[in-house]
Order: structure tokens, then C-alpha cells, then sequence
């Protein structure tokens, strides 16, 4: 019998792993998403009716799931050099705890990326959201080539303010939020490569291919 490439041949994002001290970075396959699943049923926030709180994150658990399956497979069959994300589960000891996406639209004459990341209630205050942060921005900047990372919170997430100001991002300014749910009036936050504060251990970046760096216009 003829041997079968693997998966990350096939779709070169699902070689991608970052390692930066107890946590792993990568994207989630479909053997990840019982876990993924039941994570999304736990608090992310911790008072749900917060302005801050996720559109997505205010419909039912199952409905919640459903969509958010639904979604990962769209990410997936979307990537292209002129418009990607990329969902990064993050894993704490072996435990998934949290999301880290990376987008970027025409990355290649733009080098910009935007991202965005949610932790479950038990893993706040741990320090992970800041590194996981940092160890996205490693990838954007130091093996992509970005030049800006952008981010947006809504006001009153002091949480993802103090992330963004952690690792060097300054204000740039506000904007209305285009995502689903209530209308929430953000902070937009800018990082170069210039302020980046980068993190105190080491960030290992595996299986960036040139396959996968042509997928993103890298």
C-alpha cells in the first residue's frame, strides 16, 4: 500500500507548534475538538454579563459550540496569501486552556497582523496570556516578517489591556467593535517590532515550511 502523506502535507498550518516555557501552541485539529468542545461550556469571564464578554460567548453552550465548530472548519478552507487566520490552541501542561488566533490580510505588501486570544476563568492570572501573546508576536515578527501587530479590547477588559500593555503595545486610538453581539466601544493597541517586550524564556518555532510561508504570504 502506497504511503499516505500526513495531515501538515496536506495543510501546512497544522505542522505550526511554538513552545514558549510551560505552554504549546498550535492549531487545533479535529482530534483536538471534544476538548476544545467542552472547553468552550467552562467561565471565561468572570462576571458573564460583563460589556467585555464575547459575542460569540453569550449564546447557549451548545449553540456556543456548534458555531465555534463551525468556525474553525471555515478558517481552515479560508487561508490564503490575501486573507488567513490561524487558531493556535494553547496547551499548559499537556491541558488545553485557551485560544490564540493570528490573522492578516495581504500580509504580504501590508505586514501587519491583528490577533485575538481568550484563557478559561481557571487559567487567568497564571501569566499565560501574556506569553502567549509574546510567543505569537515571536512568530509574526522574528519568522514571518511582520513590521505591526494590532490588537483591540473592549473598555473595561483591564485583563487584555494589561496583556497588551505587558508586551509593548501602546494605544492607537479607538473603534467601534465589528464583531457579532452588543456594540462595544474598544482600545485599538499597536506593537512593532521596536517595542516588542519579549519574553523572559525562549520561544521555539517549528514547522514554519516554505509551503506554509508561501499559504501566508510570508
Amino acid at each position: 500500500m502506497t504511503d499516505l502523506p500526513d495531515l501538515a502535507t496536506l495543510h501546512p498550518p497544522f505542522g505550526l507548534v511554538l513552545r514558549a516555557g510551560d505552554l504549546t501552541l498550535r492549531p487545533l485539529a479535529d482530534a483536538d475538538l471534544p476538548e476544545y468542545a467542552a472547553l468552550l461550556q467552562r467561565p471565561i469571564f468572570a462576571d458573564p454579563e460583563s460589556p467585555s464578554v464575547f459575542g460569540w460567548y453569550r449564546a447557549e453552550p451548545e449553540v456556543r459550540v456548534r458555531n465555534a465548530l463551525s468556525f474553525q472548519w471555515h478558517l481552515r478552507s479560508a487561508v490564503s496569501p490575501d486573507d488567513w487566520t490561524l487558531p493556535l490552541g494553547i496547551w499548559a501542561g499537556g491541558r488545553l486552556i485557551g485560544c490564540q488566533d493570528i490573522a492578516a490580510v495581504r500580509f504580504a505588501e501590508r505586514r501587519t497582523v491583528t490577533s485575538g486570544s481568550w484563557l478559561t476563568l481557571d487559567a487567568h492570572g497564571q501569566g499565560f496570556g501574556t506569553l502567549m501573546r509574546q510567543a505569537m508576536l515571536v512568530l509574526a515578527f522574528d519568522h514571518l516578517g511582520a513590521q505591526r501587530a494590532e490588537s483591540a479590547a473592549a473598555f473595561g477588559n483591564e485583563a487584555s489591556f494589561g496583556v497588551s500593555r505587558a508586551c509593548g503595545y501602546v494605544e492607537d486610538g479607538t473603534q467601534m467593535s465589528t464583531l457579532l453581539g452588543p456594540t462595544r466601544h474598544e482600545q485599538r493597541f499597536l506593537v512593532t517590532p521596536e517595542t516588542f517586550r519579549r519574553p523572559d524564556v525562549p520561544v521555539q518555532v517549528d514547522g514554519l515550511t516554505p509551503e506554509l510561508r508561501a499559504l501566508l504570504g510570508a
